[in-house]
């Protein structure tokens, strides 16, 4: 599927608050009501929108978070990726280019579940080597609009 430039901008502003009234994006837009939510009709049926989600405050349950680098044994890939869909605190895993082959995000609730997930990440089976990177404070996170 294409986007025009009114999906992208419709999709830009519901990416800010994805409760915006539709008649508020409408007005934004210079559209009528109807075609903007034919427009988001369309965009949800063809995958492009693919849910809404509540985004929580840090107040609200504060976790650490971490980011692990991790070199991993030749044709390995699918058994570590495996064990790290056990972790409950692994969030994300990402497959990359460069000196790591795997980039994963961690959300703990505790030091002491982190220091246990990242135990397990190093005892991994297929697992050459992992660096870790405990994320101190968040500047900008465009994801998590």
């Amino acid at each position: 599927m294409q986007l025009d430039d009114t999906d992208k901008k419709l999709l830009a502003l519901l990416s800010e608050n994805a409760r915006v009234p539709v008649a508020t994006i409408a007005r934004d837009l210079n559209l009528a009501r109807t075609t903007v939510q034919a427009r988001i009709d369309r965009l949800e049926a063809s995958g492009a929108i693919t849910g809404y989600t509540l985004k929580l405050g840090d107040f609200a349950h504060p976790r650490i978070r971490a980011t692990v680098l991790i070199s991993i044994e030749p044709r390995a890939g699918p058994a570590v990726l495996q064990k790290l869909k056990t972790l409950p605190t692994v969030d994300t895993v990402h497959t990359c280019s460069g000196r790591v082959d795997l980039i994963v995000q961690l959300a703990a609730d505790s030091t002491a579940d982190l220091d246990e997930t990242l135990d397990r990440i190093g005892e991994t089976k297929g697992v050459n080597s992992s660096e870790s990177l405990i994320h101190l404070s968040t500047r900008l996170d465009r994801s998590r609009s």
